[in-house]
């Protein structure tokens, strides 16, 4: 799934070509792609028809378009293979096209039709979709109101996190994947950001110093932001940003995916444990795994 630099640059694209424009029209071509929004489809298109589109926003992986005359949002789930894109009004539909939103400078005339863009949600795999939702006064969508603040967010609180660490008393991979902890950080670059802090994923959070912590979030903010810079990571067709481009993340990853290779730092043979349905890559050299005690 996109974690945060993904969907961050997603939400980048979306601010230049989508916000502060009006839907003129919407329409729901695989009802599976609206599930969340248990109105229906029909009602999510009414909902939004004549609608202007707010500053898209983000928290962890969650991305919403607030609608700027209400109090609602579309939330959008991207899912494992879930797709923003913004193309041109003439350009054919996609193979798995669920949704598509015209803008009413998309029909206005037709010399400039041809040059308008609309935003189409495609989605192979039907695990994402998009949803309307209430506000909370702080303006997330309601059903995300339990997400933590990500650790590329200003009002991040680092102690407060690090005494989550604390009182969690869990291992460290699963707490940086946990979103009412930190948000943002999935399987990816939880790997990459262990692999800089020479931290094996299950030691204990227990134990963690303040340095420690503040060393490991550091490098979480290091390893995104390069990510951020360079588009995200793709390893395949199914992660892209709104003109439809790869990221270029893969090819400077350290840990994830590197299986059997030389550590970039000691050179050990990299490995790979099975970990919660996914997988841990590893040095075990420079992240030695905690003693086990009786």
């Amino acid at each position: 799934m996109p974690e945060l630099p993904e969907v961050e640059v997603v939400r980048r694209g979306l601010e230049r070509w989508v916000a502060h424009r009006t839907v003129a029209e919407v329409e729901v071509l695989h009802p599976r792609a609206v599930r969340r929004h248990l109105a229906g489809a029909d009602d999510f298109a009414h909902r939004l028809k004549g609608h202007r589109l707010g500053t898209p926003s983000r928290r962890g992986k969650y991305l919403w378009l607030p609608l700027e005359d209400t109090d609602q949002s579309i939330l959008a789930h991207l899912g494992m293979s879930g797709q923003l894109l913004v193309q041109p009004h003439s350009a054919p539909d996609e193979k798995h096209l669920r949704i598509r939103v015209r803008f009413a400078d998309t029909l206005t005339t037709a010399a400039t039709a041809a040059d308008a863009t609309e935003l189409r949600f495609v989605d192979q795999r039907t695990f994402g979709g998009l949803s309307l939702h209430d506000n909370t006064p702080d303006g997330l969508p309601d059903v995300i109101a339990h997400i933590a603040r990500d650790p590329l967010d200003p009002l991040f609180d680092d102690e407060a996190f690090h005494q989550a660490l604390r009182r969690k008393r869990s291992t460290i991979k699963r707490a940086l994947l946990d979103q009412s902890l930190i948000s943002g950080v999935g399987n990816i670059y939880a790997d990459e950001a262990l692999w800089r802090s020479r931290i094996h994923y299950e030691r204990p959070t227990a134990g963690f110093t303040r340095p420690r912590t503040a060393e490991l979030l550091g490098h979480v903010r290091e390893v995104m932001t390069a990510a951020l810079d360079v588009g995200g990571t793709s390893f395949d067709s199914l992660y892209v940003n709104v003109n439809g481009e790869s990221g270029y993340f893969d090819r400077s990853l350290d840990a994830y995916g590197r299986e059997g290779l030389p550590c970039r730092r000691c050179g050990t043979p990299m490995r790979r444990r099975p970990w919660m349905n996914r997988s841990s890559y590893f040095c075990p050299s420079c992240q030695r795994a905690p003693r086990v005690t009786s």
